[in-house]
């Protein structure tokens, strides 16, 4: 059974750890939210459409949105869009 000890550099006190771990390595991944909005949302007929946000990437007049509440308290409620010109799927955020 092996033990952890610290030992003194200088002398030859020891003390037995009270804890086993010699390393923690903690990672930690913020995903985009925006990735996690999948291009199917554009053809969910409940959700409300608007033209007066363009995709920025087709130039597609149409897009629908929604309102996301985000993981951290101290974040505000963002509309989120999503383009609903079927080869783009595009997604943004304002």
């Amino acid at each position: 059974n092996r033990i952890l000890l610290y030992a003194c550099r200088n002398c030859d006190y020891q003390q037995e750890a009270d804890n086993s771990c010699i390393y923690v390595n903690k990672i930690t991944h913020e995903v985009d939210e925006l990735t996690q909005i999948i291009a199917d949302v554009s053809q969910d007929p409940t959700l409300p459409r608007t033209e007066d946000h363009p995709c920025q990437k087709c130039g597609h007049k149409e897009a629908v949105f929604f309102q996301s509440h985000s993981a951290r308290a101290e974040d505000a409620m963002r509309l989120y869009y999503v383009c609903t010109a079927p080869h783009c799927g595009h997604r943004w955020t304002e």
